[in-house]
């Protein structure tokens, strides 16, 4: 089977490598975040990670929106149902990576607002902390960014999803309305063929009926001019 973007089994391999991709930069970012101190913000660098985990995801989840076009597709039902599995899979562990990624996400906005307080703090102690809240400040601005970025690419790939499900939805009712149609048709030719039927043996046993009077008549007749 074959999509936009190459074979079911070509989409699929594309798939599982962002997984381990996106599974590997998830993991380095947890690495970052308990090796640093308890109350670090993200810095600059773990934003472009973060951002590009979330782009694979996105990604990942497009194919699958793909894959799942193209198993529907396969005659044989022992593949289909092989692959429904495969794609399903894929989504699954995709929708867990983008949890686990969004919850990394709001400890890293908790430790930002909670280092601001803190400098916020310094600053109305000794007056000396507008340098550490410009940082922090481009670090927000940053973040933002990234999660701005992340919701277009979001947005994008649910347009997507929704024109595909829009059109198998419509070629699923055109089969239906086929398939209906053909029953309809199927069962007037049978009605026609049983009406046929009963009509031929209500002559049949009218036939029956008046030979069978006749005899009587002709039988009593018979018998009444035997008697005299």
């Amino acid at each position: 089977m074959e999509g936009g973007g190459g074979t079911l089994s070509e989409i699929h391999q594309s798939a599982k490598k962002l997984l381990l991709r996106s599974r590997d930069g998830l993991e380095r970012l947890e690495r970052l975040e308990y090796s640093a101190p308890a109350a670090a913000a993200v810095s600059g660098a773990d934003s472009e990670l973060s951002f590009a985990v979330k782009k694979d995801i996105t990604q990942i989840q497009s194919l699958c929106v793909e894959m799942d076009r193209l198993w529907r597709s396969i005659a044989a039902k022992p593949q289909r149902d092989l692959w429904k599995r495969k794609v399903e899979q894929i989504a699954e562990e995709a929708e867990s990576l983008r949890a686990s990624l969004d919850k990394y996400n709001l400890r890293n906005q908790k430790r930002m607002r909670e280092a601001n307080e803190r400098a916020e703090l310094l600053g109305r102690a000794n007056g000396d902390s507008a340098h550490v809240l410009r940082i922090y400040d481009e670090e927000a601005q940053a973040l933002q960014s990234v999660r701005s970025s992340s919701q277009e690419l979001e947005n994008a790939n649910a347009l997507g999803e929704a024109i595909l499900s829009s059109i198998h939805g419509q070629r699923e009712r055109l089969k239906s309305a086929h398939r209906k149609a053909l029953d309809i048709l199927n069962t007037v030719g049978i009605s026609n063929s049983v009406l046929r039927l009963i009509e031929r043996r209500n002559r049949v046993d009218q036939w029956i009926k008046y030979a069978g009077m006749l005899l009587t008549v002709i039988f009593l007749l018979a018998f009444i001019m035997w008697r005299h």
